[in-house]
């Protein structure tokens, strides 16, 4: 390769990656709403990074990233779905008139308030595409014209799924159940939480499985009991971190709070187990714009 080759190749990893710093939340919060979870949606956007640095070394010509970054997003995503067995499908019957102006029109604005308001999981209750489109539009507010490159249909047919979507999450927030019980931490949990809370270091290293993961989002993932135990090191530094059991859609979690006022957590994490031992730990302290769209709910024990 010849030097010229070099600094090509090294100008456009620089590009991505700078993209890629930007766009993370944008295309969590476009992915999470699109497979119905907050902490599945970062699973996708990491696949789409990892997948999008293969693809550019054999690449001559840098594409358009944000679009291009956008297209493996989504494919990644619908690939989740139809591992999950989730598909929804909708003919498209006529085209309704929606504004797409330069100067924001109130009714579109309140349709962009509603969007944010709805909660994640919500979204997973509309057909894939009416789901694509009222994300893309109500809460990333993307041109009805990018909308259709991307999703390879009409400016007509985004507007038809667009207003069919609109009236469905409308019936889908007005039907929406109340908030799910309070649940009681589990004990492995609560041990975890209470020696953290204690900065009781070796007690925590001593819960690790030979074989445990750490995965830190953005981070190379770590593996083996010596070198995630350097993960406690780093807390070690930080006195006025301090955690508490918590539930993310049906799955146990652990809040971090970064002080002792703090009233919403900074983010969170979240075990999996082997018996008594920890044999993952999936920690977002580098993603926390995950923390926008989870609706934690705190379980009646903090572990203080």
């Amino acid at each position: 390769m010849t030097g010229g080759e070099d600094h090509s190749s090294t100008n456009r990893w620089a590009a991505l990656l700078a993209l890629a710093e930007e766009l993370r939340p944008e295309l969590h919060r476009y992915c999470s709403r699109l497979v119905g979870s907050v902490i599945e949606g970062e699973d996708v956007v990491q696949d789409t990074f990892a997948k999008a640095f293969v693809a550019l070394e054999a690449m001559t010509e840098l594409p358009q990233l944000r679009a291009w970054l956008f297209r493996i997003a989504h494919n990644r995503a619908l690939d989740v779905l139809r591992s999950k067995a989730i598909r929804a499908a909708e003919p498209i019957e006529a085209a309704y008139d929606v504004i797409d102006g330069a100067s924001p029109d109130p009714v579109e604005q309140l349709m962009h308030q509603e969007a944010l308001r709805t909660a994640v999981s919500r979204f997973a209750e509309l057909p894939i595409l009416q789901r694509s489109v009222i994300i893309l539009k109500d809460v990333l507010d993307e041109p009805l014209a990018d909308i259709a490159a991307l999703l390879d249909l009409s400016v007509d047919a985004v507007k038809a799924h667009l207003a069919r979507g609109r009236a469905r999450l409308r019936e889908i927030n007005a039907a929406a159940s109340r908030p799910p019980d309070v649940r009681s931490p589990s004990a492995a949990v609560m041990r975890y939480v209470t020696l953290f809370n204690q900065r009781d270091w070796d007690g925590l290293r001593a819960m690790l499985a030979d074989d445990v993961k750490l995965n830190q989002s953005a981070h190379a993932v770590r593996t083996g009991r010596t070198n995630v135990g350097m993960f406690f090191s780093i807390y070690a530094k930080h006195d006025r971190v301090r955690l508490a059991p918590a539930w993310l859609e049906g799955r146990e979690v652990i809040a971090v709070f970064e002080g002792d006022m703090e009233a919403r957590p900074s983010y969170f994490m979240w075990l999996e187990w082997r018996g008594d031992e920890i044999t993952f730990i999936r920690d977002y302290r580098y993603v926390r714009y995950i923390m926008a769209d989870a609706e934690l709910i705190f379980s009646t024990s903090d572990g203080t």
